[in-house]
């Protein structure tokens, strides 16, 4: 396969990653009525701008986009496993709320260790490493 369409797949691979998790975090909110809270906000401050300039990127074939990806979808990967660790590790979990609702709650729980935030690293963690890979094979385009 040409690097070039290999490029085009992935950055429709990483766009395709951030409306998926857009649009899980926008169901869960608005349609099963889960209040976020503000780890899950700053979480959501990173990935919805993703859908956006990866779709731009996409529309206008720009295959260097993976610097920005790496930025916001590593940013997110941090403060999305610093979450799920608040959540699962009752020695980092406090008495103290991160604000109304508290960030050690878990609305879902699936297997024992799928939660919301996990859900969120894993999408962050996706996007991140598929920007990395772009990012070798840009540099190593004819």
């Amino acid at each position: 396969m040409e690097k070039k369409q290999k490029l085009e797949q992935l950055l429709f691979s990483t766009w395709a990653i951030a409306i998926v998790a857009t649009a899980g975090s926008l169901f869960f909110s608005e349609v099963i009525g889960f209040i976020p809270c503000e780890l899950c906000w700053i979480q959501r401050i990173f990935m919805y701008p993703m859908v956006i300039t990866l779709g731009i990127a996409l529309w206008k074939k720009d295959l260097n986009y993976g610097i920005y990806a790496v930025a916001l979808s590593g940013i997110g990967a941090v403060i999305a496993f610093y979450h799920y660790l608040l959540q699962k590790v009752p020695a980092l979990s406090t008495t103290d709320s991160c604000g109304i609702i508290p960030c050690t709650g878990q609305y879902i729980n699936w297997l024992g260790f799928i939660t919301i935030p996990f859900l969120s690293f894993v999408a962050f963690a996706s996007i991140f490493v598929l920007s990395i890979y772009s990012i070798r094979l840009t540099k190593n385009i004819d």
